[in-house]
């Protein structure tokens, strides 16, 4: 591919919980679209495909998940050259552009699907492999990122959080900073509409959850300099007034 050819990303598999996920891309010099997906070597498959047309030696067949539908009719019918990503980047992606900070702020009783949680509740260790997270909290950190989390909870805690905060040492040992925050101390902070992620100061990720704690594929990205500014002097606050990780006790 020649020297000067930029490709812009238009979004990646929303339900990818791994660094390496499905995406799209558009070469906005010529138009053209490029896909990542996992190929395909199935015989059956490439037959039924090799009726329409030979593959040729240097083309393969590649798979992308029918969540990604939005993503590629973006790509076909509202991209715009240079706009960067109209689909979710993954928290990985977004951890890997930062150079300063990345601040997460949950406000929720409950997340879920929790395999964890639900392993705590009938009896077990409530651990699951977080390999994975602490691997790229550890490779973020170790380029100069901080790192902070703060959680807004409500007192007495639910199970959840009683669950959550045992299992926060793994964050802890990775190189997260975690405070708490009891929801009675956060009087007067005007608190975002949703939980999110904020990178160095200047991209805002707002994600979303169903009204039973199920997450939603959807992110609102914003750089618009006076919501960060707003987002910055929430968490602040938040972060001052909240409680360490080693210090609350529930």
């Amino acid at each position: 591919m020649p020297e000067d050819v930029r490709l812009d990303f238009v979004g990646g598999d929303p339900g990818c919980d791994d660094e390496k996920c499905p995406a799209v891309f558009v070469d906005p010099n010529t138009g053209d679209f490029l896909f990542q997906g996992r190929v395909i070597t199935d015989p059956a498959v490439l037959a039924m495909i090799s009726q329409h047309g030979a593959i040729a030696s240097d083309e393969a067949v590649v798979w992308l998940p029918a969540r990604m539908r939005q993503i590629i009719l973006d790509a076909l019918t509202e991209y715009d050259e240079g706009k960067q990503g109209t689909g979710p980047l993954t928290v990985a992606e977004m951890l890997a552009r930062a150079t300063r900070s990345a601040v997460h702020l949950e406000m929720r009783e409950e997340y879920g699907p929790s395999p964890g949680f639900q392993d705590w509740r009938t009896g077990g260790s409530g651990r699951t492999d977080r390999t994975r997270w602490q691997r790229l909290v550890r490779e973020t950190v170790g380029r100069g990122v901080k790192m902070r989390r703060a959680r807004i909870v409500s007192e007495p805690v639910s199970e959840y959080t009683k669950w959550l905060h045992m299992v926060t040492d793994v964050n802890i040992e990775a190189g997260e900073d975690v405070r708490w925050l009891p929801r009675r101390q956060a009087t007067g902070i005007m608190l975002p509409h949703s939980d999110l992620w904020m990178f160095d100061q200047r991209l805002v990720v707002f994600n979303f959850n169903a009204g039973d704690g199920t997450g939603i594929d959807e992110l609102e990205y914003s750089s618009d300099p006076r919501i960060a500014a707003q987002i910055v002097g929430a968490f602040e606050m938040v972060w001052e007034r909240a409680i360490p990780h080693l210090e609350y006790k529930i």
